[in-house]
């Protein structure tokens, strides 16, 4: 008898005390699910979109470092921007051997225009012939270009008559090679050494899809100028207008979001007037690097760079118009 009470006790107060601890597990996670569910609610709550200017242009460079297209409209997609058949920088000028050539390397290339329509491409230059050649070759050999950072990136050669055109144009006594990047070919993390930055990806961008620069940016710096400078100079693809000098941070445009990566740090390429096509290598550098350079604690990324624009992921594409609000977000 008495074995059997301690028996039935010991169940008893075991029985309880699983009752408790189911209790307070079922009490612990409903604890759990309100506050993520608050918290949730808070942060929805807590974010604003402040209207702080308008897109005043859009420009698609379809060629590094060749003539911008100025657009009314674009789709702002995970490579950058696109405008019907033009897509920003998916076109690279190489050498024989497979390496890059920029405007720093050969200035007259801002002179170059090189649009897409009707499958076909078209290259204009100062006392050129205009070239229009077939975009789809695949007959063509994809060749791997060595490209900034020394990452190996894919493009498909586009032909002996736009190799001509280029070795024609820049008369630098070598034979220039014309690369595409199409859909299925790799793209490149330009910033894999830096873990700190989100993940993206680029075709033929130094370091991210989408450049966006203020107009009031510009006009602060040129009146620092002797003479004047134009958005043109810094390659961006969104200029905003009506908003602060350098305030061009977590914008949101239409159903487009987009998300900071770093600033736009600036070398010898600003240098390059984009209506001759000659290099001067110091305004408005010079000018810039005198306030415009980034805190010590950031040398390790930017080095002796002044900054001047954002560089952006696309976090949310969608459709982008000149005379959409931009919208600064903040928590």
């Amino acid at each position: 008898l008495t074995l059997k009470k301690c028996f039935c006790t010991f169940t008893f107060f075991s029985n309880n005390n699983m009752s408790r601890t189911a209790a307070l597990v079922a009490g612990g996670a409903a604890a759990a699910l309100l506050g993520l569910g608050l918290g949730y609610r808070y942060l929805r709550r807590a974010e604003r979109a402040e209207p702080v200017g308008v897109v005043s242009q859009l420009l698609v460079h379809p060629l590094k470092s060749g003539r911008g297209v100025s657009v009314s409209e674009a789709e702002c997609l995970q490579l950058g921007l696109k405008s019907g058949e033009l897509r920003d920088r998916h076109f690279l000028l190489v050498t024989e051997d497979g390496h890059m050539v920029t405007g720093r390397q050969q200035p007259r290339l801002v002179l170059v225009s090189l649009t897409c329509d009707g499958g076909l491409g078209r290259l204009t230059g100062p006392d050129m012939e205009e070239l229009r050649f077939p975009l789809d070759r695949p007959q063509n050999p994809a060749s791997v270009c060595l490209l900034v950072f020394s990452s190996d990136v894919q493009g498909r050669d586009c032909g002996d008559d736009v190799s001509r055109w280029f070795t024609s144009f820049l008369a630098a006594e070598k034979t220039f090679r014309l690369v595409q990047f199409e859909a299925h070919m790799k793209c490149r993390r330009p910033l894999e050494a830096e873990p700190q930055f989100p993940e993206y990806q680029v075709a033929y961008p130094d370091f991210c899809p989408v450049m966006l620069l203020s107009a009031a940016s510009v006009d602060d710096l040129s009146s620092r100028l002797e003479q004047e400078v134009t958005a043109e100079r810094f390659r961006p693809n969104i200029v905003v207008g009506g908003c602060r000098a350098f305030d061009e941070v977590r914008p949101r445009i239409g159903g487009v979001r987009l998300q900071r990566v770093m600033a736009c740090g600036r070398c010898i390429f600003t240098t390059v007037d984009p209506e001759t096509g000659v290099i001067n290598r110091k305004e408005p550098l010079e000018t810039l690097k005198s306030y415009r350079l980034c805190h010590p604690s950031e040398k390790h990324l930017y080095k002796s760079s002044p900054l001047f624009g954002q560089l952006h992921k696309v976090k949310q594409e969608g459709a982008l118009r000149v005379g959409d609000v931009v919208y600064k977000i903040s928590r």
